[in-house]
């Protein structure tokens, strides 16, 4: 039956999609309680104003703030971002400079008291930043020779590198002189590339490369009637939702660009089908739509800055481009067909997973390499399951499998399991030295496995019709404390205790210190959460 669409609220059976290697279906949460009120060590929603505010202030004290941390004279703080709890206490997030030279690594968090006392501070380096020279022995030329021969190397065509800029190397060992080059092109699947490749100015040696265009693949399936918003244009009515900052959904016709606004005459938007290029982009903004109301209602962020403003949505990318992928330059999204352009990639999932990633560039912008790479994907899958269960589809029920739905290995199994992540094949169970070295999303089964773990518990059970046996790597028992208080912990850890390089230990001392701020040191959360990591091998 073709759904009615109404004026003003739009309603359609959407075309959806599951990415592959990105997406979590979401999982319910067994034996919860009554929810306690909200303890002090919780963040408070801060509305977009009430955030510039914070912000303004905190960038009026940075030279005072970074003399009371013990920064050297030749540092300075740059104000980024800000949470606050209940308690007063802020968490001010800064990236830092070195005469005058971005430091990558640099990073921090300030924790401050109410009364204005510096609490702590979280560091995403230990070593002093300090460099005997800010003159570069190698000229840019040559340094962007070598990143477009970095670019050729991963498949990247069309490669043009940017003029190099000179930063400070800190994200591991002892801080250097380096160039930082982007490197913009087309990567072999015809995903946008933008390769960031930072070298040594003084000996040539790549220190680090990084694809910043984040992406997955899958195929398409209906997932019944949403409603989405949109407003009265010049050409009829336009997909923009100015109730979530207004987040504007376009139309690249099968190219690239910037692409049109998806237009109606009668506010009767898409057929269910994916015939008509409205219904992927309904499929789109219905996926925004979601994530924006997960993140605010859940965590009382507004937006995935955190400051009241939408994102963009662009579908009908490429010629049967099977992928889709966030890019935090233009702060978008992009949805391709898929196969045969008949099955675009505009699931729930999609948009949860890829929009998380904006989430975390924001906050602890995790590098996406090593073992804070398999966090970074791993916090995409979290909140992808958790914006997908909180959006209550009554045609996508909730369990702990990730892509079971879409049937990408052509046997009816999923695409990962959350409770035991090696039954896919190559996902990590349990950490190991070997962790940083293995592809993001397959180290971030350790993380996902630690999430179920904290959720559910270990052992055999059954939830919503699926069965689930999570071990663990000691053999103890884990009892769940229930998915609402562990995405609240996930996302306080994510925002006031992650910086670029945590890892898998920073990663349990960082949720530790979360669940102690919110449910206290002595709780059953906090030790819930101690024994999660030590089921997952993290210690």
């Amino acid at each position: 039956m073709t759904p009615h669409i109404s004026r003003k609220r739009s309603m359609l059976a959407i075309s959806t999609a599951v990415a592959a290697g990105a997406l979590l279906a979401a999982g319910l949460t067994t034996g919860a309680s009554a929810q306690p009120a909200a303890p002090s060590g919780a963040p408070v929603a801060l509305s977009s104003t009430a955030r510039a505010g914070l912000l303004q202030d905190a960038d009026a004290d940075k030279a005072a703030t970074a003399e009371k941390i013990g920064l050297g004279a030749k540092e300075k703080l740059v104000v980024r971002d800000v949470v606050k709890d209940a308690n007063g206490t802020t968490h001010t997030r800064y990236e830092r400079t070195y005469d005058g030279l971005p430091v990558l690594g640099g990073d921090l968090v300030v924790h401050t008291a109410k009364s204005g006392k510096v609490k702590r501070v979280t560091k995403a380096t230990k070593a002093t930043v300090k460099v005997a020279s800010t003159d570069a022995k190698l000229g840019k030329s040559s340094v962007a020779k070598s990143a477009e021969s970095t670019a050729a190397k991963a498949k990247t065509t069309k490669a043009d590198a940017q003029s190099p800029r000179k930063v400070i190397w800190a994200a591991e060992g002892k801080p250097v002189l380096a160039y930082e080059t982007v490197v913009t092109g087309m990567q072999k699947d015809g995903t946008p590339s933008r390769l960031r490749v930072v070298t040594d100015a003084a000996t040539g040696k790549k220190l680090f490369e990084k694809q910043e265009i984040e992406n997955a693949t899958g195929n398409s399936q209906y997932s019944g009637k949403v409603e989405i918003g949109s407003k009265k244009g010049s050409n009829g009515f336009d997909l923009t939702d100015d109730s979530r900052g207004g987040h504007s959904t376009f139309n690249l016709e099968n190219g690239e660009g910037e692409g049109k606004i998806f237009t109606d005459d009668d506010d009767t938007w898409g057929n269910g089908k994916p015939d008509d290029p409205q219904t992927a982009g309904v499929d789109a903004a219905y996926g925004a739509q979601v994530t924006w109301d997960y993140y605010k209602a859940v965590h009382g962020r507004e937006g995935i800055k955190g400051d009241g403003k939408g994102a963009t949505s662009r579908v009908h990318y490429g010629d049967s481009y099977v992928n889709a992928f966030w890019d935090d330059s233009c702060f978008c999204m992009t949805y391709g067909d898929g196969e045969g352009n008949k099955k675009p990639l505009t699931s729930i999932d999609v948009a949860a997973h890829e929009m998380s990633h904006g989430v975390t560039s924001a906050t602890g912008n995790m590098e996406y390499s090593g073992e804070s790479g398999g966090l970074n994907e791993a916090t995409s899958d979290i909140f992808g399951s958790s914006v997908e269960f909180n959006a209550k589809s009554p045609e996508d029920i909730g369990d702990y499998l990730i892509g079971e739905e879409i049937d990408i290995n052509g046997d009816g199994s999923p695409l990962r399991y959350m409770d035991k992540p090696s039954k896919d094949g190559q996902s990590l169970d349990n950490w190991s030295a070997d962790a940083g070295n293995v592809d993001v999303h397959y180290s971030s089964g350790i993380a996902n496995h630690f999430f179920y773990l904290l959720s559910e518990g270990s052992g055999a059970k059954e939830i919503n019709g699926v069965k689930y046996d999570s071990p663990t790597a000691d053999g103890s028992k884990v009892e769940g404390i229930g998915r609402d208080k562990a995405e609240k912990i996930w996302f306080k850890a994510l925002t006031t205790e992650f910086t670029t390089t945590t890892d898998y230990k920073a990663a349990r001392e960082g949720t530790l210190k979360a669940a102690t701020d919110l449910y206290g040191a002595d709780s059953a959360e906090v030790k819930a959460v101690g024994a999660a990591w030590t089921g997952v091998a993290v210690k």
